[in-house]
């Protein structure tokens, strides 16, 4: 089997993947739609991290693709549906780097309180300003956090042993960690909160989620960070209230758009502005991060090649299996009435015995691992792929 690693994958995932008998090809950089195609044939696992863009044509035009892994949190980069479509179950890394995400946040936080970047400009440029005007603790402050699932509930505990008094908004209805106060619209949160932390997903709804109004909402000289998804501030509606003095600083991490690799040149309305922290998309960029998402992703990957298994699959029906005694049979179909049965009938028409079986749905698809010995394998999987309901069919 081959597997394809993109935009320097963590060598600890190439260790594990041809550990487990993979061929790797690792590459530094992200591909476009036409080079990816091409590098993807005969390949049958792939990772990528956010630069990639996984598109319907790509799963349409790629068919040995066996499973996709993201190796980061977000999966926006990856065309789900089209994915499921083409029964190619997508994995990602979802708690793997909240501490490097969260550390971030919090160190930003502290600098912008203190306006450290301005200090640090100051001092390379041979001016020594030796003054408190401006700098604040952060113990007594008021963090908001929108969004409170992995990262913003593990930040906010943190930033409440720093003495931060913290409030958050979600629309999933979240148990408060810690003295945290939930809130019911962001603007309380705005009204409330003279520091606030955006840790929300990169799902269509919320693209430009804080915008000019959103700004205006919150209170007079506010810090602001965004490290979650680029395409969910209005880049130039931030750069205008800097710029105008109603948000004192900012820390941004992503961006609505970013180069694909270092070669190429950034640029973004931000440059420039005092108390303003710019990071090239490294709120999950440690060392000790890309280790645990290079073996955990890489996992991922093998078990479902290996195994069968999409525990943690994030498109498609999840099942848990270990290592099969007999041959597996790995049937991913459309969601209707009798399927398990009318594949069941075409294995005992092949005299198979099932040792085992399991079956989990997610909406419109159902997927089967079933545990099967006998000595009739003959034209059983080009049955198994002639059923009506079936989308892919494996043997293992």
């Amino acid at each position: 089997m081959k597997a394809l690693l993109l935009e320097n994958i963590h060598s600890e995932a190439v260790r594990l993947l041809t550990a487990r008998g993979h061929e790797v090809d690792l590459r530094p950089g992200a591909l476009g739609e036409s080079e990816l195609i091409e590098a993807l044939q005969g390949v049958q696992l792939l990772g990528i991290r956010s630069r990639t863009h996984l598109t319907r044509a790509v799963f349409e035009a790629c068919p040995d693709l066996v499973a996709v892994g993201a190796f980061c949190i977000g999966t926006n980069q990856v065309d789900l549906d089209a994915a499921a479509a083409a029964g190619v179950p997508v994995f990602n890394a979802p708690y793997s780097n909240t501490r490097s995400v969260v550390e971030l946040a919090l160190g930003e936080i502290i600098a912008m309180a203190r306006r450290l970047s301005d200090r640090n400009a100051d001092m390379h440029a041979g001016i020594w300003d030796k003054s408190a005007v401006g700098a604040h603790e952060v113990r007594g402050r008021t963090l908001g956090i929108v969004g409170y699932g992995n990262i913003g509930s593990q930040l906010s505990v943190l930033a409440e042993a720093l003495g931060m008094r913290v409030y958050f908004y979600d629309l999933v209805d979240r148990l408060a960690l810690g003295n945290a106060t939930r809130v019911d619209s962001m603007e309380e949160l705005f009204a409330t909160c003279e520091t606030i932390s955006l840790h929300v997903d990169g799902r269509a709804s919320n693209k430009n989620l804080i915008g000019a109004k959103e700004f205006a909402q919150m209170r007079p000289r506010t810090l602001f960070l965004n490290l979650c998804r680029g395409n969910v501030v209005d880049i130039d509606a931030l750069a205008e209230v800097l710029r105008s003095g109603h948000i004192a600083g900012a820390a941004v991490d992503v961006f609505p758009s970013e180069p694909k690799s270092r070669n190429e040149p950034f640029s973004s309305p931000l440059q420039g502005i005092p108390n303003v922290i710019l990071t090239p998309h490294v709120g999950g960029s440690t060392q000790e991060a890309q280790v645990d998402i290079g073996r955990y992703v890489a996992g991922k990957l093998a078990d479902h090649e290996e195994f069968g298994t999409t525990s943690m699959c994030v498109n498609l029906p999840e099942v848990s299996v270990g290592g099969a005694q007999a041959e597996r049979v790995l049937h991913l179909h459309r969601n209707v009435p009798g399927v398990l049965a009318r594949l069941n009938n075409v294995l005992a028409g092949h005299n198979m015995n099932i040792g085992a079986q399991m079956l989990a749905t997610l909406g419109e698809y159902g997927y089967a691992v079933t545990d099967v010995s006998g000595e009739h394998y003959d034209g059983l999987l080009q049955e198994l792929q002639g059923l009506e309901e079936t989308i892919r069919v494996r043997v293992i």
